[in-house]
């Protein structure tokens, strides 16, 4: 469906929305002078805790979808061995 240059160019741009929703949330961090100093802390630190739970989650489920790939690759060649060894013989 997509080509590798398609794939950098996704990456590439959701990367760019991903600097720039940070770059965006620290100027308003920095800007809002009513919220005391250590709120903003906590916040800075959740949206990163986010971020890493986000980055985790994303792999696990890309990592769990190669695994199942992988054995059903395997079940396939299986069968179809199965099958090749099943026809070849003589009757």
């Amino acid at each position: 469906m997509f080509s590798k240059n398609d794939n950098s160019l996704i990456m590439f741009v959701n990367g760019l929305g991903v600097a720039v929703a940070y770059g965006m949330l620290g100027i308003s961090l920095w800007l809002s002078t009513e919220v005391p100093l250590a709120t903003k802390g906590f916040w800075g630190m959740a949206v990163l805790m986010l971020t890493l739970a986000l980055v985790n989650f994303v792999k696990y489920r890309f990592d769990e979808k190669m695994s199942e790939d992988r054995i059903k690759r395997i079940e396939d060649a299986k069968n179809e061995k199965l099958l090749e060894d099943y026809v070849g013989e003589p009757l």
